[in-house]
């Protein structure tokens, strides 16, 4: 099977045979389960805010918002990420990997298409869904997140990637980041705003959906950091996996 890897070498930046290892190792594990679960809590909790307030437009907001963009599609894109990069290198098989004729890129490129897959199928199309179960009057909003959603999903896998080449703790380290920085400090202090990929996506909702989820953030500014931490996040990673020592030591 590491054979068939060689044909990724030339100027193919996608490696079907390393997507499909991709797959296997996300859902092989107990991650895989859990990006089953996180969007069936969104899903059911949307069914019964739905049942208790009916097309209320503020729970509707509070619901996709709080627990979607907050708090699932940022798991869901550390669970997938993780889970396609630490278990390797923790383990030593990366070493085979970057044995072969490969381009560091292409690993880095293909791993996180599936971690992309992810944040689209458990991620952005829950969040869509959810939203027509809110208010199904009004597709707007479930597209603005569903949109949203994805490209701060995107933002995530490649900040989650870097972390995974850097340190062991990636996961810890991750869900630290994402409690204190997104969540804490995001709600407390109007100037994360700017340094925040939650409130990117928030920004891109907004344009969407006409809703004010964040004040005083520019769509342009929200597209092109988030475009920014999706390039650089991807090329530090490849460039460190680059320098990767062979045995597994950091």
């Amino acid at each position: 099977m590491l054979a068939s890897l060689c044909f990724a070498r030339g100027p193919r930046m996608i490696s079907p045979t390393i997507v499909r290892l991709g797959a296997l190792s996300i859902f092989g594990r107990w991650r895989g389960a859990l990006l089953f679960v996180l969007p069936l809590v969104l899903l059911g909790l949307s069914v019964l805010v739905r049942f208790l307030v009916g097309e209320d437009e503020t729970g509707a907001r509070n619901t996709l918002y709080g627990l979607g963009m907050v708090v699932i599609v940022p798991l869901i894109a550390l669970l997938a990420t993780s889970g396609l990069l630490a278990p390797e290198i923790d383990d030593g098989s990366i070493s085979y990997l970057l044995a072969k004729p490969i381009s560091r890129y292409t690993i880095i490129v293909s791993k996180l298409l599936v971690a992309a897959g992810c944040v689209l199928v458990f991620g952005a199309v829950p969040m869509l869904a959810a939203g027509l179960i809110l208010l199904p009057g009004t597709p707007a909003l479930g597209v603005g997140f569903a949109v949203g959603s994805l490209v701060g999903g995107l933002a995530y896998c490649a900040v989650f990637a870097l972390l995974s080449v850097l340190t062991r703790h990636a996961v810890v380290i991750g869900l630290i980041y994402l409690l204190i920085w997104e969540g804490l400090l995001g709600g407390l202090l109007s100037g994360v705003r700017w340094l925040s990929v939650t409130r990117w996506s928030a920004e891109l909702v907004d344009r969407i959906a006409g809703l004010s989820l964040v004040d005083n953030l520019s769509l342009p500014y929200a597209v092109i950091a988030s475009g920014t931490v999706i390039v650089a996040g991807t090329w530090l990673t490849g460039r460190r996996l680059r320098a990767f020592n062979l045995t597994g030591d950091e």
